[in-house]
């Protein structure tokens, strides 16, 4: 249908397709897209099967980034199945509540990366931010969102 949904962010030293490397249908059924210029480290199944066996260092963070992944999903599930885009964002806002300890949310994204993230069209998140806002629940600008009412969040 055109949309586009953002499942996640990766950043250097990230696996990628880790998950997929034993699998019988291994191979991607997304696209990655790059912000910047990237070079993508091939390791060979062998490789990894033989790191797995001989290091458990190797085995224990191969074993969490795949852990890791596999809860990116199902956050990402249980986030795109609410049914509205209020939830959405009430939810991503609890998120970053907690993790930034400030009602005042930075945005290391654009809006248009957010709606993407959401799995919605850019126009439809302003217009809900905008609808929190002339309801005094939440103050925003290109940076950040402030939480002004903490009742919408799950504390």
């Amino acid at each position: 249908n055109g949309g586009i949904l953002t499942i996640s962010t990766f950043f250097a030293g990230d696996i990628i397709g880790g998950n997929l490397l034993f699998s019988h249908r291994n191979t991607f059924p997304m696209t990655i897209t790059c912000k910047s210029d990237t070079t993508v480290l091939h390791i060979k199944k062998e490789l990894v099967l033989d790191l797995c066996q001989n290091s458990k260092d190797f085995l224990i963070k191969f074993l969490r980034s795949i852990s890791d992944k596999a809860l990116i999903l199902t956050d990402k599930i249980r986030f795109i199945s609410m049914k509205t885009i209020r939830q959405r964002i009430i939810d991503y806002l609890t998120f970053e509540y907690y993790y930034q300890n400030s009602p005042v949310i930075h945005l290391n994204t654009s809006k248009k990366e957010l709606a993407e993230r959401f799995g919605i069209q850019r126009p439809s998140l302003s217009r809900e931010l905008n609808k929190m806002r002339s309801e005094g629940l939440i103050e925003f600008d290109a940076k950040t969102i402030t939480i002004k009412d903490l009742n919408i969040i799950d504390v």
